[in-house]
């Protein structure tokens, strides 16, 4: 089990590092000039060639690359051009409204999809059957942004229920901020739900088929029992693959679901950043977010192992 998990800590820093390459190659095709935009249209040369020797943009880009790693591996994030803080900060205080957002949109997701996949698999070809997947086809391919502008209409603008926008931290005022996280956490939620669902239902229906659940209905075993106590608890293992694989898609929809609700987390961050140039915060913010989906990988890929033996022993 050591080796085991070695090898993917292995695996992980070399992801990183790979990922580090790309996202620092891709900041600097971007079109435009950083200095151009912290100049104005009133410039001179001299200055021009100042501020980016100050910059260190005059510099080789290995060398560029190099320095910037080794103040990323030392927890510097270096500085942003337009806001004059440190990247660090900006990341933080952006990182933290995006990952309740996630967070929350898990549990929306999971307790959606467990009730519908484990009743959808029980009564197969029914009504129910035919109606909770469809609804999970439904959800899972409408889009972000169309689906919380829909909620907001219906829920905020004609039955005033939910805000439209805002955010509160849930530890500041646990009710204020659940009520404000709601809409968002359903729009992205439902989406994480509709491909869990069908998941469970089929993982389910394969469960049912083994041979020890057979025997398990042939002892006289009640049907609750053996679907909660027996067989859920291995057609829930490929869901844990798919919490991993879903973390980073659901971060990608929280940049659009941020733009709707006026969140003020990484989504809108990076926007901003990609629009003004700010080489520094895109880098920071995109590294972030890799950072944590490689890491949601690997707790999935130790969890993996520990619920399903087979992977230890390979």
């Amino acid at each position: 089990m050591i080796r085991f998990v070695l090898s993917r800590v292995a695996q992980t820093l070399a992801v990183l590092f790979i990922a580090s390459l790309i996202i620092f190659a891709l900041m600097r095709m971007i079109p435009g000039d950083p200095v151009l935009m912290l100049l104005g249209d009133d410039y001179t040369e001299d200055a021009y060639q100042q501020l980016r020797a100050r910059l260190g943009l005059d510099r080789s880009i290995v060398h560029q690359y190099v320095f910037w790693l080794r103040n990323v591996l030392q927890g510097d994030l270096g500085d942003s051009l337009l806001q004059h803080e440190r990247v660090s900060r900006l990341v933080w205080e952006a990182f933290v409204p995006t990952l309740t957002l996630v967070v929350a949109s898990l549990v929306v997701g999971v307790l959606i999809a467990v009730p519908s996949g484990v009743v959808a698999a029980q009564r197969k070809d029914s009504a129910w059957d035919w109606g909770s997947m469809g609804f999970a086809i439904f959800v899972y391919s409408m889009p972000a942004f169309w689906k919380g502008i829909i909620l907001i209409w219906i829920f905020s603008v004609h039955l005033r229920w939910f805000p439209a926008m805002g955010y509160v931290p849930p530890w500041v005022d646990l009710w204020d901020g659940l009520w404000k996280l709601a809409l968002p956490a359903i729009t992205l939620g439902t989406f994480f739900s509709g491909l869990v669902a069908r998941i469970i239902r089929s993982s389910l229906l394969e469960v049912l088929e083994q041979d020890y659940i057979k025997a398990a209905r042939a002892k006289g075993v009640r049907q609750a029992a053996l679907v909660y106590r027996h067989a859920l608890a291995n057609a829930l293992i490929p869901v844990v693959t798919i919490i991993g694989l879903q973390f980073g898609a659901l971060l990608g929809g929280a940049v659009l679901t941020e733009t709707v609700f006026a969140i003020p987390g990484m989504g809108r961050l990076t926007v901003n950043a990609i629009l003004n140039r700010d080489y520094s915060v895109v880098q920071g913010t995109i590294l972030a977010g890799v950072f944590l989906v490689v890491l949601v990988n690997l707790a999935v890929d130790v969890t993996y192992a520990f619920l399903n033996p087979k992977i230890r022993v390979a």
